[in-house]
């Protein structure tokens, strides 16, 4: 895709999103950790249960396991605790945004990341904030098609962005930019903003606050909010 500082090929366009934050200074855009956020929580209480009543039918006093019923005892329990770990870190434990703000001013990017392995519930999940200079952006569109059970074809496709080493094109991070979307015309519009500014860009809607989240979506209630480092949040927002 075009560099940081080359014209953008495509209309800039978000898509159904819109800024958290837009002027002269800095642009602001939301990041989901997931298409659909606080269905996989909800996995959690039947898990439960389940483990509940196993537990009860092959431990109750008035019956004696055979050899089998231990080995398929043991080997179920430890995948029904992964299990119910794994959906509740999963829903509950990325912020309930992952902003990235471009800062036409400094011509840096900010990426509030959030870095996680979802197989493995027992280790830190955590918020890592990174900044790049924009020299160093580099944008990979990417896209692939998965064959369900039924025999259809679930396609998806975004945009990651490559933080290269100065003056190198060896790659030192990637995160995304857009999963689904409006995929490759982000990339556009964020090129659109950071060199010409604002006014070469349609207005946007109104802003939104990541931190205002629905009543009735247990997981985003439980999530963290979104809390930048103090240094880098009035770095990212103000010029030099």
């Amino acid at each position: 895709m075009p560099g940081p500082d080359e014209p953008p090929v495509l209309i800039p366009a978000l898509g159904f999103d819109t800024p958290n934050h837009q002027d002269e200074v800095f642009l602001e855009l939301p990041r989901a950790s997931a298409l659909v956020r606080g269905v996989v929580i909800w996995f959690v209480p039947s898990s439960i249960i389940s483990l509940a009543i196993l537990s009860w039918l092959f431990l109750s006093e008035w019956r004696d396991l055979s050899f089998e019923e231990w080995v398929i005892f043991i080997s179920i329990m430890p995948i029904g605790v992964w299990s119910t770990l794994c959906f509740w870190k999963f829903d509950v434990s990325p912020p309930r945004d992952l902003p990235l703000r471009f800062n036409r001013a400094r011509q840096r990017l900010y990426a509030y990341n959030f870095n996680y392995r979802w197989w493995n519930p027992f280790e830190r999940w955590q918020v890592m904030p990174v900044a790049y200079d924009w020299s160093q952006v580099r944008a990979e569109r990417w896209s692939r098609r998965h064959a369900t059970a039924q025999g259809g074809i679930i396609f998806q496709c975004g945009v990651e962005l490559s933080i290269v080493k100065p003056g190198t094109n060896q790659v030192i991070d990637r995160f995304p930019l857009t999963a689904m979307g409006a995929d490759a015309h982000a990339w556009a519009y964020v090129c659109t903003y950071m060199q010409q500014g604002p006014d070469a860009l349609p207005p946007p809607g109104p802003p939104w606050d990541h931190n205002d989240v629905l009543w009735c979506n247990i997981a985003m209630l439980l999530a963290p909010k979104v809390e930048w480092p103090a240094d880098m949040d009035l770095e990212s927002r103000t010029a030099p």
